[in-house]
């Protein structure tokens, strides 16, 4: 954690008012350099919040545990539904042809997405309830493709 008293932590009215002579210390003197003051308070407090989420960024990964917890932090931070499961990786059945000899017979077979087979498919799946999803579809994507790793692939599934 960030200890309280660092170098960035600058309370810019009281040092303008400890750095005022006495003698020029009048409600109307005062009043007056708080107005000068007052953007760069403001523009500090932006970098500080700036900062602070430059280091949340900074703290999470694209591991599965990371990645849910920031998925939860923004967008479902009271009951926490999302979550992320493995990706589908299913074997390709090929249906022969006759020149070819090989057995005729499919067995039991189950149609498929063309992106839920290997090397086609997403390599993780996120579960979302599906309200978030219809309110927030983009945010739910910008923050896992800042999140993920290049090379991995992903499927939004409702919940």
């Amino acid at each position: 954690m960030i200890p309280l008293a660092m170098w960035f932590n600058v309370d810019f009215e009281k040092l303008m008012l400890l750095l005022t002579p006495t003698f020029l210390r009048k409600k109307v003197f005062i009043a007056y350099l708080y107005s000068l003051v007052l953007p760069i308070t403001k523009l500090h407090y932006q970098w500080k919040v700036k900062r602070l989420s430059d280091w949340y960024k900074l703290e999470h990964t694209g591991q599965v545990c990371s990645l849910r917890k920031v998925l939860n932090d923004n967008l479902d931070p009271s009951l926490r539904r999302i979550w992320i499961g493995e990706g589908n990786s299913f074997q390709r059945k090929y249906i022969y042809t006759r020149a070819e000899k090989k057995p005729v017979f499919l067995g039991r077979m189950f149609i498929y997405q063309n992106s839920e087979y290997l090397n086609t498919g997403a390599d993780f799946n996120v579960y979302v309830p599906s309200e978030i999803i219809n309110t927030s579809k983009h945010q739910i994507d910008a923050l896992i493709v800042f999140y993920k790793l290049a090379s991995k692939r992903y499927k939004l599934y409702p919940i």
